[in-house]
């Protein structure tokens, strides 16, 4: 199998579906990244840890409808094409 942007484009779709899927209160809270754990001080930069649960409630948020078209358009794709 050779790399091409199809298996690119796979790869990096899985890797948001890992991120959308993860649930705050069984995983992330767990962990310490939940909700109030990225409470920061006005005027305060964010810190990575706070970015990156940011970054999570984001992607969760906002890709919710692309990632079911484009999970569709790669079920269709895959068994169409094999």
């Amino acid at each position: 199998m050779a790399f091409t942007i199809y298996s690119l484009f796979e790869a990096i779709l899985l890797v948001i579906n890992a991120i959308a899927v993860l649930h705050e209160e069984r995983f992330l809270n767990k962990v310490g990244w939940g909700s109030e754990h990225s409470v920061g001080g006005f005027g305060e930069e964010p810190g990575m840890k706070a970015q990156i649960i940011n970054l999570i409630r984001s992607v969760r948020t906002v890709m919710r409808v692309p990632l079911i078209i484009l999970n569709t358009v790669t079920i269709v794709f895959e068994l169409l094409l094999g």
